[in-house]
């Protein structure tokens, strides 16, 4: 796996955790405090990349299954991770916003990572980048929740990208890269 696609990854997986900051910018006041929102892009990056190792060191038990099986268990899943983002996307429902408590906060943060505890079985063919990926993804998250907020809170309702949308069809593309990658392989 080449770091393009440990970024691609990354960005793909910090999708969720920009449409919550975006959302969560949208509803701050002025009078916010301003440590939260750094609060929460910590705590998203601290998931998002966590998340990755306790499914690489679980899925590490099945090793050799794995290493057969990898390719297709990774377009699986990010299929399945891509397709479900997708769906949600072009749902019409009303999001919940706002609330800066810490059990707010981390429960957004693992709602937001789920999607990457799955992402740490397609490092397991490649160990090697383990660490790099879980700091890229971790790192990513962080940024693009800063960088969400940011745009929630200062430009406002005049951002119409459907950011879960776009994570759900880089996820797919990651998914179907490392299937070919695979299927070359054998």
């Amino acid at each position: 796996m080449d770091l393009l696609s440990i970024i691609l990854i990354a960005i793909g997986l910090a999708m969720d955790c920009f449409a919550v900051s975006i959302a969560q910018g949208l509803s701050t006041r002025v009078s916010a405090d301003r440590p939260q929102p750094l609060r929460m892009a910590v705590l998203f990056g601290l998931f998002q990349g966590g998340m990755p190792l306790i499914g690489y060191y679980t899925g590490g038990v099945f090793a050799d299954f794995f290493r057969v099986y990898a390719p297709w268990i990774a377009l699986t899943l990010l299929l399945g991770i891509g397709g479900k983002m997708i769906w949600e996307s072009l749902q019409q429902r009303e999001e919940e916003k706002g609330g800066w408590g810490w059990l707010n906060l981390l429960l957004l943060a693992v709602a937001t990572s789920i999607d990457a505890l799955a992402t740490g079985v397609i490092f397991i063919p490649v160990p090697q980048v383990l660490w790099i990926g879980v700091g890229i993804i971790g790192l990513v998250s962080l940024l693009f929740a800063i960088g969400g907020y940011l745009i929630g809170r200062y430009i406002g309702e005049r951002f119409h990208w459907n950011v879960e949308l776009m994570g759900g069809l880089i996820l797919i593309g990651i998914g179907l890269k490392i299937w070919m990658e695979g299927r070359m392989m054998l």
